[in-house]
């Protein structure tokens, strides 16, 4: 059994391609009707890059939850929507059929509608990888409430500064969060966020580990008790909200080349079309497999696949609370033997950490239930990818090599398992609907089959970021503006003479740490808020597990006489303020930065440094003060 959309043979990923770049509209009128609305469209798409303005399926009216859950009752009521494994082997794990995952997202949902949450509300979610996290998500899609997840590993302060920008007046969080060894106060993180969000009306609280936490009377309740009075009301059922098209679905928030963090906006309809379309293709997603996304919902990753993806197909999604390692190595193995996994998708960062333990944890796992691989968050480094491909698919899987972004929605350039040729580390072709161009510095696209440049896309897909939230231009100057009519998506990229793509990582001030996205200003604006800091300067260096570390030069004012624990402290204001993700990996203390006579950092050069080249390292002479530079060098290391 397939899906009406799906891709079954290269040559049917030709003619695809071919059809939905040169006939978009009649190609995803046709995808589109295979999906639950409440009301059709009346055009497919209307779009331009100038403002940008982009619509997708106009007049159309849906709820995305109904095509994740109510569709699938009749014939899928019974089959397994939800499958979590906690991060305790000894706790029993659970799992959601679809008509009982329908049962409890209605109940939630009312549970919000009690708490005064209604259509158009901004909602942060901020708990542990728990099946309610996927449970309150789904409850926000069902009554028009837009969600905002935040990973949990994010500061108070970071959580404050979204907070803010989406106006959320209502927060979902668990008491704390398990991850490996350790219980993370997620509530008491929430508490200080809130100090500076005193228009939060409500704070619903799930029970996780029962360690001790405030709850302010008026502001703070219990998930469980919540739940408890809509059981006493009686009928659970809550009909889904009648959503336009483009209305927001979610906002996720995603570093940029500034310190302040930019509200991604994703509509209903195209995105919940884009999500679906490439979960099955990319994947080659057969019905009544088991899909094991390793990411968490607090990323885009987590939003895509490990919920509306799947669940928009009837598919079965596995969510794990903890983390690879524990308690050894051979956690993930373990997981895939459990539940019989057919599809693995997870991190580079993941699979070289597991290298890092050799073979022994994969001694007596048989492996043999899965089908196809999947790698996200960065490009794979060759090492890695033979690893993974000889020692997890015993060189009888597909490896799809996923390129995309949270502005993307979802999966934009990859081999297709089973469909297109798989190259190491090399994403290949483009998804039905994207077509990629290369562009030189010089603002012009590089129309020779070989190429090397910036990569930048020409038309729209179903998945493409609307706006940042409360402030468009900042959407239309940072995707838009570099190169006019095209979204420029920040990565560099070479394609071979066979339209191949390989993507060479961040051409902009942003840094991919396993699979982050971290903004080098966002970095800089907090290591600058210690005490004692005058200056700094973040870039990115290669780093063996995390694929680019943070590195960064500081310039400290005298007197501090102990420069490792000046490191620790800037290590803990960091931390506080971004989260522990955010971390420089190596602090260098210098006495000035390489400037240009304006006063730009070049940053260049102290990212060549950085990666430890001490003769190439350009013109230097036009710097403010050029022996600033050998300064450096001498420096580094101590």
């Amino acid at each position: 059994m397939s899906y009406p959309h799906q891709i079954s043979s290269r040559a049917q990923y030709d003619i695809a391609y071919k059809t939905s770049i040169e006939h978009p509209e009649a190609f995803w009128d046709t995808v589109a009707k295979n999906f639950t609305w409440r009301k059709k469209w009346d055009k497919v798409l209307d779009w331009n890059f100038t403002e940008p303005k982009v619509t997708w399926f106009g007049g159309a009216k849906l709820n995305i939850t109904e095509n994740c859950l109510d569709r699938h009752l009749i014939a899928n009521a019974n089959t397994p929507a939800l499958i979590w494994e906690s991060n305790d082997t000894e706790e029993h794990h659970r799992i959601l059929t679809y008509k009982e995952l329908h049962f409890k997202v209605c109940q939630f949902s009312n549970v919000l509608k009690n708490n005064g949450v209604k259509k158009g509300d901004r909602v942060c979610i901020y708990m542990g990888m728990v099946p309610e996290l996927a449970i309150a998500v789904l409850a926000c899609a069902r009554i028009g409430a837009v969600h905002s997840v935040i990973f949990g590993g994010f500061s108070a302060q970071s959580i404050a500064d979204r907070l803010q920008d989406a106006h959320a007046e209502f927060i979902i969080t668990c008491d704390g969060a398990f991850r490996g060894a350790k219980a993370i106060a997620l509530k008491e993180v929430i508490d200080d966020a809130l100090i500076a969000c005193p228009f939060v009306k409500r704070t619903i609280v799930l029970t996780r580990t029962r360690q001790p936490v405030s709850m302010i009377k008026g502001r703070d309740v219990w998930w469980e008790d919540e739940v408890k009075k809509v059981e006493t009301q009686g009928n659970p059922d809550c009909k889904a909200e009648e959503m336009d098209a483009e209305d927001p679905l979610f906002i996720l928030y995603t570093s940029g080349s500034t310190g302040k963090p930019k509200g991604v906006v994703h509509t209903c309809a195209g995105y919940m079309v884009w999500a679906n379309y490439t979960f099955i293709n990319t994947f080659n997603y057969r019905p009544g497999e088991v899909f094991f996304c390793t990411a968490d919902i607090g990323w885009i990753t987590g939003h895509s696949y490990i919920v509306y993806g799947p669940l928009s197909a009837g598919g079965t999604s596995l969510m794990f609370e903890g983390i690879p390692t524990f308690p050894n190595a051979g956690r993930f193995w373990d997981i895939i033997d459990k539940y019989q996994v057919n599809i693995l998708y997870t991190a580079p960062t993941a699979i070289r950490s597991l290298m890092s333990f050799g073979l022994g944890p994969l001694q007596g796992k048989s492996l043999e239930s899965l089908r196809v691989l999947g790698t996200v968050g960065e490009p794979i480094n060759e090492e890695a990818w033979h690893w993974y491909n000889e020692n997890i698919g015993k060189k009888k899987c597909p490896i799809v090599d996923t390129w995309w972004q949270t502005e993307t929605g979802g999966v934009m350039i990859s081999n297709m398992a089973d469909i297109t040729p798989g190259i190491p580390s090399v994403a290949s072709l483009p998804m039905p609907g994207i077509l990629p161009v290369i562009m030189d510095e010089k603002g012009e696209e590089i129309t020779t089959p070989e190429a090397s440049g910036n990569l930048c896309i020409k038309q729209p897909w179903p998945g493409i970021i609307r706006t940042t939230y409360g402030d468009h231009e900042r959407c239309r100057t940072t995707y838009f503006t570099a190169y006019p009519n095209l979204y420029f998506t920040g990565d560099g990229a070479t394609r071979d003479a066979i339209g191949n793509y390989r993507i060479t990582g961040r051409v902009d001030d942003v840094l991919n740490v396993s699979g982050h996205r971290i903004g080098t200003a966002e970095v800089e604006n907090a290591i600058n808020m210690h005490a004692g800091v005058i200056e700094s300067a973040v870039v990115g260096f290669p780093h063996d597990i995390k694929g680019q570390g943070i590195y960064a030069y500081v310039i400290y004012a005298e007197g501090a006489h102990d420069h490792n624990l000046v490191r620790q402290d800037i290590l803990q204001t960091v931390s506080r303020l971004i989260g522990a993700i955010a971390k420089p990996d190596t602090i260098q203390f210098v006495s000035g930065l390489p400037k240009t006579r304006s006063g730009k950092i070049m940053r260049r050069i102290l990212r060549k440094i950085a990666e430890g080249e001490t003769q190439n390292l350009g013109d230097t002479t036009t710097l403010l003060d050029p022996g600033v530079v050998e300064e450096i060098l001498q420096g580094k290391g101590k």
